[in-house]
């Protein structure tokens, strides 16, 4: 049985010399570690609609060491006392859990008597349905093994999961309109960040140096361009220091294929920069010692304009101020806390929010306050294992 804990992650370097945050606050030493859901003694459990049920997870990765993994149902899995297993196609279960980067192709055809739950976090079905990514896509993911044999359409295959499926399980309102065509059984949850502990921003004075925060899967990197490109025109330049929460080498295609060094990239965005390989020790102490934090995405492409506001979540609840590319997730999100000029479209958006929020720490402070709230009142731990409750009971009470 898995659902209780795996290997804690290593500690890891920084690269690029010792940082200058203007507020490094002390970490959470109680908190969890990568790959391992520690909970406090104390905390409240209610009782899942999947006790004493056989149950399995597809995951994103079998280590289980996937922020996917860590901040979606295992995390829902801990919390609640649910023991699971690595599911296998050939044995039964009572309940499934199919990851999206699980073999869909095989779990569509699933004839066995478990009901199946699709966590479909992205948004594949956003777009044109003849996008030459999503025809290529199944060929690819045969090829290196992720479904057991190849599909001309992988968005044919996504769609065919949704139809199979007890429930769906999606990030954003959109999608849930898109996968509502295919499914009458869509619930959106999203992520558990509550792997960072409880550390909070208290300081908003940002001293000579301008420290921007972003955390991230380093193939997203490129999303900074739009910042680089504003800071570039902006009188804010030589005072910026920008500091990247992310794995220092990535592989461009199906995180495989073409190695790229994220510092390279990194520092040909920024002149002066810092690189974090992601650790849930040292993330919150630097993060809250930072001044601003950044969430941009390509918003030409669907699958990334179509991101929910996970990140943008998580800086919040870390008592962060968060600038924003202007997605739809974004947009509505900052709107209902109360903030919406920290949404930018493009470069001139940006620089301008970056000028407006930089050099005043009263704007900081009360962005950052405004989304502090927002999180505690629309999206506690409670509320979001809550979600997951009631995603089980539907299929169980059908």
């Amino acid at each position: 049985m898995l659902g209780r804990a795996a290997s804690p992650a290593r500690s890891a370097p920084l690269l690029g010399g010792t940082p200058e945050p203007s507020d490094i606050s002390c970490h959470d030493e109680n908190q969890s570690m990568t790959g391992t859901l520690q909970i406090e003694e104390d905390a409240p459990r209610a009782v899942s609609p999947l006790a004493g049920l056989r149950v399995g997870y597809a995951p994103l990765s079998p280590t289980l060491e996937q922020p996917g993994d860590r901040r979606r149902f295992p995390y829902y899995a801990e919390r609640r006392g649910v023991d699971f297993e690595i599911a296998d196609p050939s044995n039964e279960y009572d309940v499934v859990v199919v990851s999206q980067r699980a073999d869909v192709v095989r779990w569509a055809r699933h004839s066995g008597r478990a009901l199946l739950v699709y966590d479909l976090i992205d948004a594949y079905l956003a777009g044109e349905a003849t996008d030459w990514k999503s025809r290529g896509r199944g060929v690819a993911k045969f090829a290196i093994g992720e479904i057991v044999r190849p599909v001309v359409d992988y968005r044919q295959a996504i769609e065919a999961m949704c139809f199979r499926a007890d429930a769906v399980v999606c990030s954003t309102p959109q999608q849930k309109h898109d996968i509502g065509q295919l499914s009458d059984n869509v619930h959106v949850v999203l992520d558990a960040h509550f792997e960072i502990g409880e550390t909070i921003k208290t300081r908003y004075s940002s001293g000579p140096v301008l420290n921007l925060l972003w955390e991230g899967q380093a193939e997203n990197i490129p999303a900074l361009d739009v910042v680089s490109e504003a800071l570039r025109s902006s009188s804010l330049v030589d005072r910026t220091v920008v500091h990247l929460f992310t794995d220092l080498w990535y592989y461009r295609y199906l995180r495989r294929v073409g190695r790229r060094s994220s510092v390279r990239l990194g520092r040909r965005l920024f002149p002066k920069v810092y690189f974090y390989e992601w650790n849930p020790h040292l993330f919150a102490s630097v993060a809250t010692g930072c001044d601003i934090a950044l969430a941009p995405v390509d918003l030409s492409t669907p699958l990334t304009a179509g991101k929910p506001e996970n990140k943008l979540l998580l800086y919040w609840r870390l008592g962060m101020p968060v600038l924003v590319s202007a997605s739809d997730a974004y947009l509505r999100a900052t709107q209902e806390a109360g903030v919406p000029d920290t949404a930018a479209r493009d470069a001139d958006e940006w620089r301008a929010a970056l000028e407006r929020y930089g050099p005043n720490d009263d704007a900081r402070r009360e962005a950052a306050k405004r989304g502090l709230v927002y999180v505690a009142e629309h999206h506690s731990e409670e509320q979001l294992l809550a979600r997951w409750d009631r995603v089980f009971q539907s299929i169980l009470d059908g």
